[in-house]
């Protein structure tokens, strides 16, 4: 009774800390409509500006705490709001969700900048004030918590629905223009609401600091949970999402305490949150189609067929010259960078012509290198298994949420990438207890690939091959669909179009380009475990995929080669580590609103060039006459001498006659050309 007391108790706690960062999240989106992926990351942020406040230096603890609440916090909120995620929420799900992915990448890059890692700790509120409670010792920290998440979920729902700023939050998301009209101020509210939710995300990372500790990646993953009391809540009811938080607090606590530490049952510990995000996702009502204006994005504009191919036999052709010229080592960096490549191609017509987002995008790569090695056939059609395996898993992740579009869609991918690695990577029956498996080389028609460079030029084949298949369907009416869904599914569903099916198929055959990815990527290393396909990996694999260009096959091959890098940059240069990531993710968000990235820059800076030098060299070219066309013109001018009366004036010449009966004749033949002043001989 004790025992189950304790972890009673300790849910409690838990689930209070998750209430109030969840609150926060409601808040921010019920007033932008802009789901903060990086609310968990922002709280982490001002975890350590506390910790720097109040141990290096040395402020007494409730200055250091209201300097973070009160000054630090609704300051960077406000900031946010009004530079980074302003008219989000009338845009496309999809840019609101990269946007803030990148927030979230970029601020455990500056934290890691910031703060180096080193042992850190922070003590809990008022130490050795503990309270025993039915034989069960309680700290004041624990009390602490617990009492203001019923604070703050109380005061919220005061605020939202009882009081005149209230009400101009709610107005400020369902019609701005309106709430202007009665002499409101829209962007001063959502600045509020974000200063708000910022606050909130900081105290519970303050509150569960004491017991997580000063982990950038722990304290930031941990919002999950908070994601998930918020999807209970639909992101809009603070009483639902506080019962939410506190039910899945007591979950994690009593699966920690009672769950076999052996089996399958075992992993359930650490997925708790996860599987109660995906089943509350799949328990979700009808999603309503957005209606109104159409916010369509502008995609790259999409190459010739003589262009593509010239280009892609272009890039073979380096490829197979670095492949003789680099060693063994640069060659796996090199099928690396493909490897990314490749996923990114999925990413492209998952995000860029669908408009969806996957944030767990290397974890169905994950899956087509583990069918592979599992299926035991190192040749075309054991690569064609294990892509059909992981385009049926991504169908399996979209079919539960068929109903849902968006921001539901992520969730689910994120919730199924936690999944993953922690119930079925990690497991014996999949990379085993090692965490490695090894792997053959592929073989074509017999002949295996022994070579790393040939193996290298295969793969460089394989992202050609697909990224012509990728513009192909972009020109076919199949591409036209996607564009039309992902710009304006609602009048697309008054066509008749059932964008539900669609969807799925679209997930499916994503996962399935992913999945190749990751056998050939199995091959090329010769053995993968479950530490290379970390779900978290995927977001700054989404990041570089939008700097550089979701929208084309351009954007997809400067990726892969920007990721491929990113660790070589690390390494070599590790007190810049956490700058360079940074720079990943704040480059997203500025880039985050055109999803054409740095490839579309390219493509404006060709152009430009095409016409400044390109226009007067092709005019320097001389035009020559068709075969034959010289004589066909001569022929022609000679039948109309021939018919005409042979005059002087008929072929343009002119006589002076002289009164002595001598005529002068020009010399000129040409009616345009000047006469010159002199006669001919008289006589």
């Amino acid at each position: 009774m004790s025992s189950f007391l304790a972890f009673t108790l300790f849910g409690l706690f838990s689930g209070a800390a998750y209430a109030i960062a969840a609150s926060g999240l409601v808040l921010t989106y019920s007033t932008t409509r802009v789901f903060n992926i990086a609310h968990g990351a922002l709280g982490m942020v001002m975890s350590f500006v506390f910790w720097d406040f109040s141990v290096r230096q040395g402020m007494p603890l409730w200055l250091a705490l209201f300097l973070v609440l009160f000054v630090v916090a609704p300051g960077v909120g406000w900031f946010i709001q009004r530079f980074v995620t302003r008219g989000l929420g009338e845009g496309p799900v999809s840019v609101s969700l990269v946007v803030t992915v990148g927030l979230l990448v970029g601020c455990i890059g500056m934290a890691t900048q910031i703060w180096p890692p080193e042992p850190r700790s922070i003590q809990p509120f008022f130490p050795g004030s503990d309270v025993e409670v039915l034989g069960i010792f309680v700290t004041a920290h624990q009390i602490l918590t617990i009492a203001l998440s019923g604070v703050v979920a109380v005061g919220l729902y005061v605020l939202l629905n009882r009081t005149r700023i209230g009400t101009a939050m709610r107005a400020s998301v369902d019609n701005p223009e309106l709430l202007k009209l009665f002499g409101g101020k829209p962007e001063q509210v959502a600045a509020l609401s974000w200063a708000i939710g910022t606050s909130l995300a900081a105290l519970a990372g303050v509150l569960l600091v004491s017991t997580v500790g000063l982990d950038y990646y722990a304290l930031t993953l941990l919002v999950i949970n908070a994601y998930a009391a918020a999807m209970l809540g639909r992101l809009k009811s603070l009483p639902l999402t506080f019962l939410g938080a506190m039910s899945l607090g007591l979950m994690t606590s009593y699966a920690s305490g009672y769950l076999p530490t052996e089996g399958l049952l075992n992993s359930v510990r650490n997925v708790v949150p996860a599987l109660f995000l995906f089943a509350v996702i799949v328990a979700m009502p009808q999603a309503q189609l957005r209606i109104g204006q159409v916010k369509g994005i502008v995609s790259a504009p999409q190459p010739s067929l003589f262009r593509a191919l010239g280009w892609a036999g272009a890039l073979l052709l380096g490829v197979a010259f670095l492949a003789t010229a680099f060693g063994e080592s640069k060659l796996l960096l090199l099928g690396t960078a493909a490897t990314y490549a490749m996923v990114m191609l999925s990413l492209v017509l998952l995000t860029g012509y669908g408009g969806h987002v996957s944030l767990a995008q290397l974890t169905f790569a994950g899956v087509g290198a583990l069918a592979y090695i599992k299926i035991d056939q190192p040749n075309l059609l054991g690569l064609a298994l294990a892509s059909l395996v992981a385009a049926g898993v991504g169908a399996l992740v979209a079919l539960p949420v068929i109903r849902l579009t968006g921001l539901y869609l992520a969730l689910s991918t994120l919730a199924f990438g936690v999944i993953m690695e922690k119930m079925v990577f990690q497991a014996e029956f999949a990379f085993g207890f090692n965490g490695t498996l090894g792997a053959e080389r592929l073989s074509v028609l017999g002949v295996r690939i022994e070579s790393s460079a040939a193996y290298v030029w295969v793969m460089a084949l394989f992202f050609v091959l697909m990224g012509l298949c990728l513009l192909w369907l972009r020109r076919g009416t199949l591409g036209r669909m996607l564009i039309a869904l992902r710009d304006s599914p609602a009048a697309c569903g008054t066509l008749g179009l059932d964008a539900r099916w669609f969807r799925v198929g679209l997930f499916g055959l994503s996962a399935g380009m992913a999945g190749l990815a990751g056998a050939l990527y199995a091959g090329l290393r010769g053995s993968v475990g479950a530490a290379e396909f970390q779900y978290f990996n995927s977001l700054p694999l989404l990041l570089l995929a939008v700097v550089f260009g979701v929208t084309s096959v351009t954007g997809a091959a400067l990726g892969g080669v920007g990721l491929m890098l990113l660790p070589v940059f690390q390494s070599s240069n590790p007190s810049v580590a956490g700058l360079i990531f940074a720079l990943i993710g704040f480059g997203a968000v500025a880039l985050g609103r055109d999803p054409n990235g740095l490839a579309n820059q390219l493509f404006k800076l060709g152009r430009l060039l095409d016409r400044r030098f390109g226009t007067q060299l092709r005019a320097r070219i001389p035009v020559l006459p068709a075969p034959g066309e010289a004589q066909r013109r001569m022929h022609a001018e000679a039948e109309a001498n021939a018919d005409a009366e042979p005059s002087l004036s008929s072929v343009g010449l002119h006589a002076d006659h002289h009164s002595d009966g001598s005529v002068d004749l020009p010399l000129a033949t040409d009616p345009r050309q000047e006469v010159p002043a002199h006669a001919a001989p008289r006589g």
